[in-house]
């Protein structure tokens, strides 16, 4: 399989890894539409929504909330965007969750900035 998320569950390709147990790894976007942008994987490969085992998925959604508090404490942000794709619009095929914050003013930090900040 080549999959570039299961490559960075491996450890095979280096993340800026915010949290990780044994069901998800959390992560920032090195493209991201916003400061602060992460993702949530689950460790064990879904391709989506559809094959995705309800656990897990329960998992991921408190993951999220934690995220969600993380980012709010830590960046002072504004409000949250959930975004999971599905189908032809999802860009990689392994089940993820984006967390994109929304802020009033732009913050103008870059990842590794986010990264030192929420760590």
């Amino acid at each position: 399989m080549d999959c570039i998320f299961c490559k960075i569950i491996k450890g095979d390709i280096p993340s800026y890894t915010i949290y990780e147990d044994n069901i998800v790894k959390v992560f920032l976007d090195i493209n991201p539409m916003s400061p602060g942008h992460m993702l949530i994987i689950p460790k064990d490969h879904y391709e989506n929504l559809d094959d995705i085992d309800i656990n897990v998925l329960t998992h991921i959604n408190n993951v999220a909330k934690k995220m969600h508090n993380l980012l709010k404490d830590k960046l002072n942000i504004d409000g949250l965007t959930i975004i999971q794709n599905n189908g032809d619009v999802q860009e990689v095929k392994h089940y993820h969750m984006h967390l994109k914050p929304f802020y009033k003013e732009n913050k103008g930090l870059n990842v590794e900035e986010i990264y030192q900040i929420l760590k």
